[in-house]
């Protein structure tokens, strides 16, 4: 009587093994790409974080602060006629809305304008 091997034999063992190296390669790739990927998100963040700084310090150095500029010069007497007068107070109102003029500066102008001088 003959008697048989019992299990998978040598081709089983191969085909099994071969199947386990593959999966060992196949996770080592999706682990490498994994830290690859989370260097690269890493690598953003960080880029992210240096625009905000960057943006955060433009806006600080584009935010209005208070005039330094000297006042504008005083204009020249109005004469009889009223609207000189009130194309100057035009222009003062503009310098102030555009900002170049501060509330006090404008008050002051306009107060020496309306007395006459």
């Amino acid at each position: 009587m003959m008697m048989r091997r019992r299990g998978v034999g040598l081709l089983g063992v191969a085909a099994v093994a071969g199947t386990a190296a593959y999966a060992g390669r196949k996770s080592a790739q999706g682990q490498a790409q994994q830290r690859a990927q989370n260097q690269e998100l890493a690598d953003l963040q960080a880029q992210n974080a240096a625009m905000q700084q960057q943006l955060a310090a433009q806006q600080q150095a584009a935010a209005p602060r208070p005039a330094t500029t000297p006042a504008a010069p005083a204009p020249a007497a109005a004469p009889a006629g009223g609207t000189d007068l009130t194309s100057q107070l035009q222009q003062l109102a503009a310098l102030h809305t555009a900002g170049v003029l501060s509330d006090e500066e404008f008050a002051a102008a306009k107060a020496k304008l309306l007395a006459g001088g």
